[in-house]
This record gives structure tokens, sequence and C-alpha cells, in this order.
């Protein structure tokens, strides 16, 4: 059945509709953004929860109930807390590299299958810790299950949408993040209610869920019309796929686009090594510069520590709890926005106006905080709510701009002989940034201050400058055609085009000898 509207062959597009096929397909797909955004969710609540911290990090909490004459900044800079959080990235570096592997030689639904079920072991692990060592090593599984799903899932969805709703689609990954976000929140406010300290096992444990459900429907996902033509000589079942995709028969000029493409692709033996040639510089700079921006936006702080920071300006974990829920809604609505507006006013514009909203707001905040924040003594009550308001309007500006469009970005970029290594490298810059973040929040928050915030406006100065010089417009292009907006573009085009000069020159030479 189809729905929605058609995709003209004009302008380099090709024939089809948005179909309920491919619909279904990717929201079942886009669950594996649920596991990533409970998990990120889920750890700032359980280590601002005082029964967790006792039995976990009991240093911490004694530091938090005892000693009155450390700084309101300090409370929770410990080194031990800090590696409960960002380990689960250590470990979903290293297996988004071993999930390109599995994507290029098995195809998209292996690996969303594999990180489905290693995050259901994770949260099995988790919910049931008695120490120190089997809590961690339940993050790392849950980190070998994002890391696989982290790299499959946003490739699967550029692959399986129609050029002009790609964007939307793409962008349903980071819907699901922040959907996964705010169950997380719920849950921790209702848990950490719970009489007897056992809320936190309820928490971790419910990360299962979402992981079940990706687990049981990757079983039933079908795999990409790129996927089939890059595993397999007969065509005939690709074509057939992407009939069923398109929802119509006249598919032949995508086909022929994606046997193009593969065939260039076999004659790429390394993928990681020819991602660093001259001819794909812009696509490997995109690799490392935009998931490397997307978390020096100071996001991922917000994610992993509210209730900690809302504890900091002195509201209690309750109140901290539900501030959480709501920086989670304001998450989602406004990533839900981008989705709609993403394939029609571009990609540039909403990275440029995130970014001003997010200088502006952390600008504020961090001087609100400098002016009225002291070291032993809370915000009032109206600063405190000022201050919510701020990192909600902070949060809004990266919902529609940095955070779904740090995936879709670099999933439709490369071309398909280095689509999985190019992938797997932003996959992996993302959790190295995102553990990096993660591990030297609480020091930095300690030594900075309310200058944290200063640090990370100045990266969103600098990442918004990045997009209006060096970032071209990739909307509505289909996805074999990308290299078209690096030869167009006023940088890249130098690159480029000095590459294909220098290989004209060297097969001049060849063909004289």
């Amino acid at each position: 059945m189809a729905v929605g509207f058609a995709i003209t062959g004009s302008e380099g597009q090709y024939s089809g509709k948005i179909t309920s096929f491919v619909v279904l397909s990717c929201l079942m797909a886009s669950m594996g953004g649920d596991l990533f955004g409970y998990d990120n969710g889920i750890t700032g609540g359980v280590t601002s929860m005082e029964p967790f911290l006792k039995k976990f990090f009991p240093e911490v909490y004694t530091r938090m109930k005892e000693d009155t004459e450390i700084s309101n900044y300090c409370k929770f800079d410990s080194q031990l807390l800090t590696l409960f959080t960002s380990s689960l990235y250590i470990a979903g570096l290293i297996a988004s590299f071993f999930a390109s592997l599995v994507t290029a030689a098995y195809g998209r639904k292996p690996s969303i299958l594999a990180g489905g079920a290693a995050f259901l072991a994770g949260a099995a692990l988790g919910g049931a810790a008695v120490n120190i060592y089997m809590l961690i090593f339940g993050r790392v599984l849950l980190g070998v299950g994002v890391g696989f799903s982290n790299q499959a899932v946003p490739l699967y969805l550029s692959e399986m949408a129609p050029p002009k709703c790609r964007g939307a689609i793409n962008n349903s990954f980071q819907f699901s993040v922040g959907i996964g976000a705010l169950a997380a929140n719920l849950i921790n406010y209702g848990t950490e209610k719970i009489k007897g300290g056992s809320g936190w096992r309820i928490s971790l444990a419910m990360a299962a869920f979402p992981a079940s459900i990706l687990t049981l429907g990757a079983l039933f996902l079908p795999e990409t019309p790129n996927s089939l033509i890059q595993r397999s000589s007969n065509h005939e079942k690709a074509k057939k796929m992407l009939q069923r995709v398109r929802g119509t028969d006249d598919v032949q000029a995508e086909l022929d686009d994606l046997i193009k493409a593969n065939d260039v692709s076999k004659t790429t033996k390394n993928p990681y090594k020819n991602i660093i040639q001259r001819k794909y510089r812009p696509q490997f700079v995109m690799s490392i510069a935009i998931p490397f921006f997307q978390q020096v936006t100071g996001i991922n702080v917000i994610a992993f520590y509210a209730p900690i920071l809302f504890r900091t300006i002195g509201l209690g974990i309750s109140a901290s709890l539900l501030s959480a829920v709501v920086t989670g809604v304001v998450g989602i609505g406004t990533t839900f926005i981008s989705m709609l507006i993403v394939d029609k006013v571009g990609r540039r514009f909403l990275l440029i106006m995130g970014g001003i909203q997010m200088f502006v707001s952390q600008l504020t905040v961090g001087g609100i905080m400098a002016a009225k924040l002291g070291d032993h003594d809370g915000l009032n009550k109206s600063y405190a709510f000022l201050i919510l308001v701020l990192i909600c309007i902070y949060v809004a500006g990266f919902g529609i701009s940095w955070g779904p469009l740090g995936w879709l970005i670099p999933s439709e970029i490369f071309p398909l002989e280095i689509r999985s290594a190019g992938q797997s490298i932003s996959v992996g810059i993302n959790f190295l940034f995102t553990f990096v973040v993660g591990q030297t929040f609480l020091s930095m928050l300690c030594h900075f201050k309310s200058g944290i915030f200063f640090f990370f406006g100045g990266w969103v100065a600098i990442m918004t400058a990045f997009v209006v010089l060096l970032l071209p417009e990739t909307k509505n292009l289909p996805i074999e055609q990308m290299d078209r907006i690096w030869k167009e573009h006023w940088f890249w085009k130098k690159i480029v085009e000095n590459n294909e000069e220098v290989l004209g020159k060297v097969d001049g030479e060849s063909r004289n000898c």
C-alpha cells in the first residue's frame, strides 16, 4: 500500500511514493534510537538517587550528605561515578568498528539485531547488579548494543527513505532518542519514590523493554536494496525490494544508480584506507567534525547529568528529576518540528538557527550562575526556574538542529564504497567524545564552575561558523548522487577538482608509456 506524495523523476529524483512498508520498517528500525536515549536519560537519574549512591558510590553519598565545606559544584566529582556513565561509550566506540564489518558483509539487519540482543543482556545485568564490577560490565554490554545499533540504524533509514523525505525519516532516529530519554526520566521520577531503595534497579532493568522490541522487530525487518546489491551479483531480488519500497514498478533509474555505485565500491579493497584519499577529503572531514561538534554542544552533559545539575543549583531530588522530564518533553517536541521542516528549509538553516539559540542560552545560564550561585548556597526559586527555562531553550535549539542532523548528515554524504567505514568513523568519533565529555564533566564543573557554560558556548560559536563556511546543503538530493555537492562548493571543489586533475595527468602519462 502506498501513501503520501509522489517522488518525480525531475531534478535528479526518482519515481516512487512514501509507502506504508517503508514507514513501518523505518519506525521499527528507529527503535534503535530508543536504546541510546533511554540509557542517556536513565543514567543521570539513578546517579542522583541516594540509595544507588550509597550502595555503589559511598564516598559521593557521604560528601553530598555530610560535607558542608565542599563547593556546590564539586559534590558529585568522582572518577568512579563518571566511569559508570562513560564506560558505555568506550565499549560503543570499539563495537562500532566491528559493526562496520558486519554491516558491510552481512547487511544492516544483522547489526540491528545484534545491537538489540547485546543491549538486552546489559539491561538484565545492570538491574541485577550487586557490586560495581557487575554494574560496569552491564554498562559495557549496553555499549556494545548501542555501538551496533547506532552504526546500522541511521544507514538503514537513509537507504530506505525516498530522497525528498530522507531528512524527515532519518530524523526519526533522534526523535526516538528523545522518546527513550523522556521515558527514562519519567521512570526515574516514579522509581525514586519507591520505598526500600530498590527503585534504581527497576530503572536500569526497564532498558530491556525497548531492547526486546528492537530485537524481535529486527527479525522481521527487510534488508535495504543498497545492501542487497552490495552483497549479491543477482540484482533481481534488489529490484523487487526497491519496487516494494518505492511503491512503483518504475525503479530502473534508481536501480541503475545503485548498481553503478556498487560497481565503484567493488574497486575499493580497504574502505578505511580509501576514505583518507583526497577525493574523499570532504566526507572524511565531515565524518569527524560533525559528531565532534554534536558532542561539544554540551548536550550529553544535560542528558547525563541534568538531575545532578539541577541539584547543584539547589533543587531537591524529585524537583530535579521532574525538571529533567520537562527538558525531555521540549527535546522531543523540537525534534518532531525538525522532522517536519528539514526537507523544506534544509540542513544548513536549522544548524545555524539552532546554533545561535544554543549560544545565547548557554551564555545567559553561565552569567546567572556566575552572579548568583555561590559555592555553598543554592539559588532562590526564581533564578532556579529561570535557569530551567533557559536550559529548555538550549535543548530546543539542539533538538531542532544538531540533535537530529548530527546523525542525518553523516549517514547521507558517503558514497557506497566507503559508506560503512565512514559511518563507523562518525559513530566512533561520537562515542569517543561522548566518553571524553562524560568522563570529564563533573571535574570540569568542579573546577570551571559556571564557566562550563561559557566553554561549551564557545564551541557552539565555532561549529556555527563551520556550518556557514564549509557545510553544503544536502536536502532532496539522491544519496547516490551526493558527490555533486562537493564539486559545487566554493572550498571543497578546489580539493576535489585538483584530485581529478592529478588523476587525469597520471592516466595520461601511463597511456604515453
